[in-house]
């Protein structure tokens, strides 16, 4: 098809297809190919490219539809048809409907889906060795933060302010938790099955992550992404999780610090209002606020936050204000009582942990401090044996798909907590010392079909001797 049709006039002064008195060429439309003078005004949409008006809103009533019929605008070409309903952005003269998101519908949650906290600590005594009083402050602080959280969940539903004037109505303020304890001794996975008990989103972050907001790093409300991730996107569920941020020691106060301190007392500063109770606007699925990601707001009034760290360093400012109250004779305290103590972190009290770099603001919101034994030679000797998912039956259930029996001495159990302690770890250096002399006896074990037990001795474990194989046949 010519862009364009030129009308040109004989000698005669006829037009060839048109009477024509004018000398002048005329627009054609290309869809219809009806001249100007019969169409009307033409659309010009490019040099040599022309369109009427007629046409250009029977294109744009087509689009508009949902369906383009080519057939119909150009009627020389066979029936054509695009459907454009996946393509918003060709809808004329109206918008997209937006898809409605599914509400979130919150969960039927009463008194009776809270264990007491003594079903509490003995569900947690079944993976956790020791760390008695632990478990018991986290069992009670728990049980009443739930219990704060159904008399909210009933005043919201009954629509019922907090009525001032009444002297006998009784504000249950929140209570988060400052865990304190040594690496290893069991902090993280306290948590974890307390979260698996309980039944709700748990979201456990790192701390050293986290920086004042417009840095690079993750933002505080980067927190509550991962618990709304947790819970399945649902707001309300969302709102009665547990968050526990690991390595909180690692934002104290830098001292003598020439520079901005951004992952130090500002994002202290900036977890405030997380930690008391507030409405924040999370990112959904990302890290930090931008453009492209949507918003969902939360309120962190009723969410359990725990904090936990091992506070290196802190020790020495315990021990420091303890022996002040040092005296000489025969009942005195020594200056050097608390040097060799394993369990001076358990004497913490608000004061060391400013010192240490923690603002008072911070400690204000984290009213139940609960501090964790060290790991003696008993408890470490416990861990690998007595809990369902003790490292040892690990180990002797991977043994026992080859149908090969594992064993191993006490006084091998003894040798290996005693390598542990000297690692100073806590009970991650369990794993990897079992994990040094298993490797060969995991290698060698698929080549023979004949063993039938391996019972690891003391000898093996401290690598002056090997291990016992016993083959099938012989018992």
């Amino acid at each position: 098809m010519s862009d364009e049709i030129i009308i040109d006039n004989n000698e005669n002064g006829s037009s060839s297809n048109h009477s024509d008195d004018t000398n002048k060429s005329e627009k054609i439309c290309m869809m219809c190919h009806r001249p100007e003078s019969t169409a009307g005004p033409m659309i010009e949409m490019m040099p040599g490219m022309c369109v009427c008006n007629d046409c250009m809103q029977k294109s744009v009533n087509s689009v508009s539809n949902g369906q383009l019929d080519l057939g119909s605008l150009f009627g020389k070409l066979p029936t054509m048809s695009f459907d454009l309903s996946g393509f918003p952005g060709f809808i004329f003269g109206q918008s997209p409907e937006k898809e409605e998101e599914p509400e979130d519908l919150p969960e039927k949650f009463s008194i009776k889906d809270v264990p007491p906290p003594h079903k509490i600590k003995a569900k947690l005594d079944q993976y956790v060795v020791g760390q008695e009083r632990a478990k018991k402050v986290m069992a009670v602080a728990v049980y009443n933060h739930y219990k704060r959280v159904i008399d909210s969940e009933k005043r919201r539903k009954q629509k019922k302010d907090i009525d001032f004037d009444d002297i006998n109505e009784v504000i249950v303020e929140k209570s988060n938790i400052l865990l304190l304890g040594p690496t290893g001794s069991g902090k993280t996975y306290m948590v974890r099955m307390l979260a698996k008990l309980l039944d709700v989103p748990l979201a456990m972050t790192d701390a050293t992550s986290l920086t004042e907001a417009g840095y690079i790093g993750d933002d505080i409300e980067s927190v509550l992404s991962k618990l709304l991730a947790a819970a399945g996107n649902n707001v309300s569920k969302a709102e009665r999780g547990i968050v526990f941020i690991d390595e909180i020691d690692k934002i104290a106060k830098k001292k003598n610090a020439n520079q901005r301190d951004v992952s130090g007392e500002a994002v202290q500063q900036g977890m405030l209002k997380l930690l008391e109770g507030a409405e924040i606007e999370v990112p959904v699925g990302a890290s930090s606020k931008n453009a492209m990601v949507p918003l969902k707001k939360i309120n962190t009034d009723n969410i359990l936050f725990i904090c936990g760290g091992a506070f290196p360093g802190l020790e020495d400012i315990i021990k420091e204000r303890l022996n002040k109250e040092g005296s000489i004779g025969f009942h005195g305290n020594l200056r050097d009582k608390y040097d060799d103590d394993p369990n001076v972190l358990m004497k913490a009290d608000p004061e060391d942990l400013r010192k240490f770099g923690m603002i008072p603001e911070f400690l204000g919101r984290l009213p139940i401090i609960c501090s964790l034994e060290s790991l003696t030679e008993d408890m470490l000797l416990r861990i690998l044996t007595e809990p369902r998912n003790a490292i040892i039956r690990q180990y002797q259930a991977l043994l026992d798909m080859n149908e090969v029996k594992l064993t191993f001495e006490e006084e091998a159990l003894r040798a290996i907590a005693r390598k542990a302690i000297a690692r100073k770890t806590g009970a991650r250096a369990l794993r990897s010392i079992i994990e040094s002399f298993m490797l060969d006896i995991m290698y060698e074990i698929p080549k023979d079909d004949n063993i039938g037990e391996v019972i690891i001795t003391r000898e093996y474990v401290e690598e002056t001797g090997g291990p016992r194989i016993i083959f099938r046949g012989s018992y």
